[in-house]
């Protein structure tokens, strides 16, 4: 544990990040997951939920929690979905 104040903030600051940043990980995985399944089952509406997976890779970049080129990727293969 640090023992100097701003090192006892940086701790707090990276939990609060890291927990943030996972959520938003989960949250990418899961719509992603949705349209693949919809998209492999047949079940439910394969365009919304693509869409709304796009949206999400989107906002994941923007934020920096995956490359640009990865979302790129993860992009063209929701779309090739359709």
């Amino acid at each position: 544990m640090p023992n100097i104040k701003s090192a006892k903030k940086r701790v707090i600051v990276n939990k609060t990040k890291a927990a943030r940043n996972r959520s938003h990980n989960t949250a990418l995985k899961t719509a992603i997951k949705k349209a693949n399944v919809a998209a492999a089952t047949g079940e439910g509406d394969i365009k919304v939920l693509v869409a709304a997976a796009i949206k999400k890779v989107d906002q994941a970049a923007a934020k920096g929690l995956i490359h640009k080129n990865n979302a790129s990727r993860k992009k063209s293969a929701l779309s090739k979905l359709l």
